[in-house]
């Protein structure tokens, strides 16, 4: 007996920036009753640990040009090649009712299977300027689905909808959750990097932290997030340095790390962004330089017009510095505090429901998605 539950198939990986927006929509639609398939490559079913268990995880074989040798990127044509065929098969034997990219090489097998077998099918891109696989198929699209609004045209003939970029659950637990303004009491500073961290923040941060004036330091407690190969060298700098801190390459409990933090310094990947403004704390952005199209300063920028954060680009980024701007946030409360409501102005809370909005919409064949949508 064939399953009549509508089901999704949400195409998504390569970075943590891909799989937590992608989560968050799996959530919202189980709870409206879809069945949910997630297809990605070995790789992306890594960051696949938080999505709820209902989810059944397709691999599919993908690969990129930007990574191995001379071998491995002759193969990549065959191995997509043999991820497109695998999707292929797959959709015509459980056909979903819609599929929704959400970026990364390991979401082409079932966007371009559902290219081909025409089925209803989005793109959301979280940042605001597009990367290159969801470039290729925002043509071939029924609506490009925008978290952070392009800062270039987008193409002509394309439907975009600005939803925002859906945050999960444990976000959402946590959205407008009451701030504490810093003062002369334990203070806690979360410094997150993105999903595997970042070297510039744990070569600057310890040290700006340690260049702060005693009765602000004194009472940090620190949560880093520093690759592998940096935790040792970190964690004994703030020991050596009399600071609490709890360093690790991954914090699986982010969202609560951020709602008791009185200060985030961060990358600005577009789901960190909308983690933070969801929640409401004042942010110190430092772009990752060699994003695609510099994507991450543009996702810092709603942010910083609010008030909300601080952008510091990493050409400018050394401890003293960095150091002066992380106390003008702890050493003046009331400052901190506007900065705190400035960012949960900008927050989309209602972004994954935004989202399965469309879904639905697309699954009901409705004419324009935008108009219907608004």
């Amino acid at each position: 007996m064939t399953d009549k539950t509508p089901l999704l198939v949400i195409a998504a990986g390569g970075t943590g920036g891909h799989m937590f927006p992608a989560q968050a929509l799996a959530e919202t639609m189980l709870a409206r009753g879809w069945r949910v398939k997630l297809s990605t490559d070995a790789r992306g079913a890594r960051y696949a640990g938080g999505f709820p268990d209902a989810v059944q995880i397709e691999e599919r074989a993908s690969a990129t040009f930007a990574r191995g040798g001379a071998l491995a990127k002759l193969a990549v044509p065959f191995r997509v090649a043999g991820g497109i065929l695998g999707a292929l098969v797959r959709t015509l034997t459980d056909r979903p009712d819609v599929v929704v990219g959400f970026g990364g090489y390991p979401s082409i097998p079932a966007l371009a299977a559902a290219t081909v077998l025409r089925v209803p099918r989005m793109i959301h891109e979280q940042n605001g300027v597009m990367g290159k696989v969801n470039a290729i198929f925002s043509k071939r699209v029924n609506v490009l689905a925008c978290g952070t609004w392009p800062t270039r045209p987008i193409p002509e003939g394309v439907e975009a909808v600005h939803v925002g970029n859906p945050v999960r659950g444990a976000v959402l637990e946590r959205a407008g959750a009451g701030y504490i303004p810093p003062g002369d009491y334990p203070m806690s500073v979360l410094v997150i990097g993105g999903s595997q961290g970042a070297r510039a923040l744990s070569d600057n941060v310890p040290a700006a932290l340690a260049a702060l004036p005693d009765h602000i330091r004194e009472q940090l407690t620190v949560s880093h997030q520093a690759r592998d190969e940096d935790e040792a060298r970190v964690r004994d700098f703030y020991d050596a340095q009399g600071i609490r801190a709890d360093v690790k390459p991954f914090f699986s409990d982010v969202p609560r790390r951020i709602a008791e933090s009185q200060l985030v310094i961060s990358r600005s990947g577009a789901s960190s962004v909308a983690d933070i403004s969801v929640i409401g704390r004042p942010a110190i952005l430092i772009p990752y330089p060699f994003a695609t199209g510099d994507h991450q300063t543009a996702n810092a920028q709603g942010l910083v017009d609010a008030g909300g954060a601080i952008r510091i680009p990493e050409s400018k980024l050394e401890p003293a510095m960095l150091s002066e701007q992380v106390a003008s946030v702890l050493d003046n409360p009331e400052a901190a505090m506007q900065m705190a409501r400035a960012s949960l102005s900008t927050g989309k809370p209602e972004a994954a429901e935004s989202l399965a909005r469309l879904v639905e919409l697309l699954a009901d064949g409705q004419g324009s998605v935008r108009k219907q949508a608004a």
